[in-house]
């Protein structure tokens, strides 16, 4: 018993010792882009906002940020399947629900998608619930298909699409999921050029659920993480979108935003 206790003990002081190396990390690499001081917003940029994966743990924090932001008028979320924050907004007359089944086809939502500003996409799963196959279907396949039927809809500014890749994506990168979420990324932003479409790339590092969905477990991680600058919650990782949304003047299309760099617009979000 003596032994199998040191070796925890061995195995926690390895834990915490490799989260201080990927903190120390963290915040020496990360955050290339900070808010400009001053810069015009755009109160009609995030009008109407469409949100998918609004189910999931990421893309229910970033609908949480779109029915608190008092210049969103109108919130589509996309889904196969409702939620209880998705029925609250439903009742409350803030989201329209698009139950939707065929993630490749969005031909049906031509008349919604020319309505749309923003979208909040945060639907995915882990590279370990999955095959390959089915991998790129979900993280290329889906997105794609969407910004092609969008921009079919509409051409005209603002419209920006914000894709949660996660930190690691890499288009050359070792892993098939990096390397997929990486094409996806310049493929949408390719899509884009020319038009009134920008679109971004969020490479964040751990999202911490919406405020009442998290648990202890979240705290902690979030509390080890947070000197790196690699935590930020659901809620304020939307609040950067829509932040970098009505800031239709400054960042170009197909920008890649880093997880501190979430935590800046967050900030500037919240300042407004």
């Amino acid at each position: 018993m003596k032994l199998l206790g040191k070796l925890a003990l061995y195995a926690v002081a390895l834990l915490l010792l490799a989260i201080a190396a990927l903190d120390i990390w963290g915040y020496a690499t990360l955050g290339t882009l900070q808010p400009a001081s001053g810069e015009p917003r755009d109160a009609s940029a995030n009008r109407v906002v469409l949100v998918s994966g609004a189910t999931g743990s990421v893309g229910d924090g970033l609908l949480k940020a779109a029915m608190e932001d008092p210049q969103v008028e109108k919130i589509y979320a996309l889904s196969r399947r409702t939620s209880p924050r998705i029925e609250a907004g439903v009742e409350s007359g803030q989201v329209e629900l698009l139950l939707h089944e065929d993630f490749t086809d969005y031909s049906d939502l031509a008349g919604v998608l020319t309505e749309v500003n923003t979208v909040l996409w945060g639907l995915g799963t882990s590279s370990l619930n999955v095959d390959d196959e089915t991998y790129t279907w979900i993280h290329v396949d889906f997105p794609v298909a969407f910004v092609g039927e969008w921009l079919s809809a509409r051409t005209d500014a603002p419209m920006s699409f914000h894709y949660v890749t996660g930190m690691g994506t890499d288009a050359k990168g070792d892993s098939h999921w990096a390397r997929e979420k990486g094409r996806a990324e310049i493929e949408v932003a390719e899509m884009a050029a020319g038009t009134g479409l920008r679109t971004f790339g969020y490479r964040s590092a751990f999202i911490k659920p919406a405020s009442d969905r998290a648990n202890i477990g979240h705290d902690l991680l979030a509390a080890l993480l947070r000197p790196g600058r690699l935590v930020i919650n659901s809620e304020d990782l939307g609040g950067a979108m829509l932040e970098i949304s009505a800031r239709t003047g400054e960042l170009a299309n197909g920008t890649l935003i880093d997880n501190a760099d979430s935590i800046a617009y967050a900030k500037a979000y919240r300042a407004q």
